[in-house]
Parts: C-alpha cells; structure tokens; sequence
C-alpha cells in the first residue's frame, strides 16, 4: 500500500499552518513549524501569487494531509459525500470524522492519527466488542470503541486510564476513561469539527 514516507514536519511548512501530525511534540519549542514556518524547498522564502486553483488545491492537500489520506482514497470519499443529501463539503469532513483511525485519535488513546492507525492495524481496537484493524472503517452513532482487553497488559497502555482522565474530547463522543472506551454518541457538526480547512474550496475543486 503507497504512503508517505517524508519528514511530517515538511507538510506543515508547505500548508504554511501547523497540522498536528507529530501530536505532542507539536505542542513543545521542538517544532520544525514554529523554527522556519515557510515552505521547504531552496525557493520556500520567495513571495508568490497563488491563484484560485492554488488555494483550492492547498485547501484539498491540508485536509489530506491532516487525516492521513493519499489522492485516491480521499476521491473515494469525496464522491461518497457528494452522493448523499446535504452540504458535500460538511458530508465530506463527516466522513472524514467518522473514520476509526480519527475517532481513536479523537478520543485521546493516542496523541496523533499516525498513532492511531497503527493501533487499529495492530489490532489493539475493539468496536461494539470485536476487533477491528481497518483504520478507515467508518463508525456509526450508537458504536463503542475500547481498547482490547488483552492489549492493556503492554506497556504502551500503562497509565492510560490517569491520561484519559484529564482529557477532554469532543461533544459528539462519550469518553469512558476507566474502561478505556469510548461511545460515538453523534455525529459532529461543522463547528466541533476543528480543522483549518475551507471545505467549499474542495468542493469548487473537484467540480472543476
């Protein structure tokens, strides 16, 4: 399966915003954002005109590169939400929330999608008690997602019911910090779907 391979640090420079990808390390003065902000690349520094193609395309490349997703797979979902009734663009972003991986990284078991998507691949999640190791498998209202009881001997779950404890997740998802688990209670709307992305922009793109 194709994935990207490069430096996560790069494409927040080239969205010229933070994107989150590397989770607390994002939070520290160890961030490659916040120590050169503009592009990679030996013209990065130079001033140029983007034009409304541009912007559209940039809109398009953050909302891939925050969830994680490579072109042909984002199409997919793209035509999925055009398909069904409503805004694409809020059907789109959605879809995008509903994924395992994020609803995981949403939670707060892990601090970044990357991290969410090998602990779903690694079979460490559980949804309404089964097992689940497809990270795009969507989620529905009512769905419960846990940590696997055998998965929370390992080290990495150590201290993980004290972590969630402190977190605050999402109006749209019940977090069980005791129990590890976690119940999809709605779907979000546009305002608790926190991504700096113009979801319109896309929409115009993909028309064109």
């Amino acid at each position: 399966m194709a994935r990207y391979t490069e430096a996560d640090c790069r494409m927040c420079r080239r969205e010229g915003c933070k994107l989150f990808l590397k989770g607390d390390r994002c939070y520290t003065k160890k961030c490659a954002f916040d120590i050169r902000s503009y592009a990679p690349g030996q013209h990065g520094q130079d001033r140029k005109k983007v034009s409304e193609y541009g912007q559209q395309l940039r809109e398009k490349q953050k909302a891939k590169r925050i969830y994680g997703i490579l072109e042909r797979q984002f199409h997919k979902i793209f035509v999925k939400a055009e398909r069904q009734p409503g805004m694409t663009g809020l059907n789109l972003l959605i879809l995008l929330e509903r994924r395992l991986d994020n609803v995981v990284y949403r939670l707060g078991f892990v601090s970044s999608r990357s991290l969410a998507r090998q602990l779903v691949t690694h079979g460490h999640v559980a949804v309404n008690g089964k097992r689940v190791d497809i990270p795009s498998a969507y989620v529905k209202a009512g769905d419960v997602i846990t940590i696997m009881e055998a998965s929370r001997k390992k080290e990495c779950f150590k201290g993980l019911a004290e972590t969630l404890a402190a977190k605050t997740v999402p109006a749209w998802l019940v977090l069980d910090a005791q129990n590890m688990s976690g119940k999809v209670d709605r779907f979000p709307t546009r305002e608790e779907i926190d991504v700096p992305v113009a979801e319109q922009s896309i929409v115009e793109l993909y028309s064109k």
